[in-house]
């Protein structure tokens, strides 16, 4: 048996020792915001928090995660407060979103040990690959997310998750009958 926390509870993995992370938590603890992608550890889709660095999920065994934090995505903030998050949505960085949850979490940690990183920096930290190419936009989201953490700037608040019924069906007037006179 494993024991560590994920996304500050305490859990019991009764897997093999040598499982990667990422399998425990997409498969064990239906924690489908880490994503698989590679599986070699070099596209960063599965990446996670470990004890306050960027990990990828898939080259760490839950063995090695004995009496570790884990945070995933879905911890990161329930409500998508998280500057990183909020910054995201303003910037329009999301295109096909697979890459999304992995490369949050790397800028996440990115921004907890220095809310002002250079380009250099970003780059050094944000090895993850975006099929889409959005680099720029990621870019810009983190210096946006490190002017918010610094107090320099807000951003509106991104919707929650869920549509509402209401905003989402929009009334149309009936369409009146053609009648063949």
């Amino acid at each position: 048996m494993t024991r560590f926390s994920v996304n500050d509870r305490p859990v019991e993995y009764r897997m093999d020792p040598e499982t990667p992370l990422l399998w425990a938590l997409r498969d064990a603890s239906n924690l489908t915001g880490t994503k698989y992608g590679c599986g070699t550890g070099e596209c960063g889709a599965c990446t996670v928090d470990i004890d306050g660095e960027a990990i990828r999920s898939c080259m760490v065994t839950i063995a090695e995660c004995e009496g570790r934090f884990v945070t995933t995505i879905e911890a990161l903030s329930r409500d998508r407060s998280h500057p990183v998050q909020q910054a995201w949505v303003a910037e329009q960085v999301p295109q096909c979103g697979f890459c999304q949850s992995g490369m949050i979490m790397a800028a996440a940690a990115l921004l907890r040990k220095n809310s002002n990183p250079s380009d250099a920096e970003i780059d050094a930290a944000m090895t993850n690959i975006c099929r889409c190419g959005t680099y720029p936009r990621i870019r810009g989201a983190i210096r946006l997310a490190g002017r918010v953490l610094r107090g320099e700037e807000r951003i509106a608040a991104a919707p929650p998750p869920g549509i509402r019924p209401a905003d989402a069906a929009r009334a149309v007037p009936a369409l009146k009958s053609r009648q063949s006179d």
